[in-house]
């Protein structure tokens, strides 16, 4: 886990993100309504409302608010975002994350302090089809006293 550190992030500035890596920005008091399709890397700090679709990645800002779905390659979000939201390949949850909304994803990370409510499914090889358990969650047999199995 990487602890609670605003760094923790990835940010627009220093050589990690220039203008060669991200392909747009919707800055810091910028408010955008209706279809995003992009390649490459797009990074929301303002407010957007509507829908998102990518094969490349979404990174959402800690101060972003985005109202509507994402359907993207890999996402990584450290704003508000109250829709439903579909990684191919991974979704990443940081702190101060606020998600209200469902999330399909083979790779799910969820930073501590992160607020997430919704319904969450997970997948092996990007097929939106449940792993299968290798345990029962719950056992359907009554327990004794002893918390032994009868």
């Amino acid at each position: 886990m990487m602890g609670g550190k605003k760094n923790d992030m990835p940010s627009t500035e220093g050589s990690a993100n220039t203008s060669e890596n991200m392909e747009s920005i919707l800055g810091k008091g910028s408010e955008f309504e209706g279809k995003l399709t992009f390649e490459g890397t797009v990074r929301v700090d303002g407010r957007f409302k509507g829908e998102i679709q990518s094969k490349g990645t979404l990174i959402i800002g800690e101060e972003a608010v985005l109202e509507g779905d994402v359907d993207v390659d890999s996402a990584i979000v450290g704003g508000k975002v109250e829709g439903n939201m579909t990684a191919k390949t991974r979704l990443e949850l940081h702190v101060p994350a606020v998600v209200t909304g469902n999330i399909i994803a083979p790779v799910l990370i969820i930073q501590e302090g992160v607020s997430f409510n919704g319904n969450c499914q997970t997948s092996k090889g990007g097929s939106n089809t449940p792993a299968p358990s290798s345990k029962p969650i719950a056992s359907s047999k009554p327990i004794d006293s002893n918390n032994k199995e009868k």
